[in-house]
């Protein structure tokens, strides 16, 4: 299985408002930029569009470590949120029900095609590629405005 790095970060201005998101995909040496956006979002569901654009940017199933600032990502994955808000049909263990199901339910479809490793890095703090992360997606969301 190949091994891909993938850096990724979401941006919004306003939250809801207009957003973008940035990823990064690095492969033997080789790396490739991919940016969106929309005029009515917010961060979070760019975080979220940011790693599911990357990953279904994969050609076939790879091992991937993603890197990206966002917490709630990371903690959805890596705790097992998303999984178990997914198995009470999108209902959070207080009731309420989960924000973004719709692509929660993708990334989890994602991650059952590729073996993905989720690492937090803290954004803004000089991690050259979240900062190009960030620089595409603050770009996508000026796009949007």
């Amino acid at each position: 299985m190949k091994h891909v790095d993938i850096f990724t970060d979401g941006a919004c201005s306003g939250n809801p408002g207009p957003g973008g998101w940035g990823a990064v995909l690095r492969y033997n040496g080789a790396s490739k930029e991919l940016s969106g956006g929309q005029a009515q979002t917010t961060n979070n569901r760019m975080e979220l569009t940011a790693v599911i654009e990357a990953l279904s940017a994969l050609k076939e199933p790879c091992d991937v470590t993603l890197t990206t600032d966002s917490r709630y990502v990371c903690d959805a994955i890596n705790n097992g949120w998303a999984r178990s808000w997914r198995a009470r049909g999108w209902v959070k263990a207080d009731k309420k029900p989960a924000l973004n199901a719709d692509l929660f339910e993708r990334l989890l479809k994602l991650c059952e095609i590729h073996t993905v490793r989720f690492v937090w890095v803290k954004g803004h703090a000089g991690h050259p590629e979240n900062e190009r992360c960030d620089k595409l997606a603050v770009e996508q969301t000026a796009k949007h405005r």
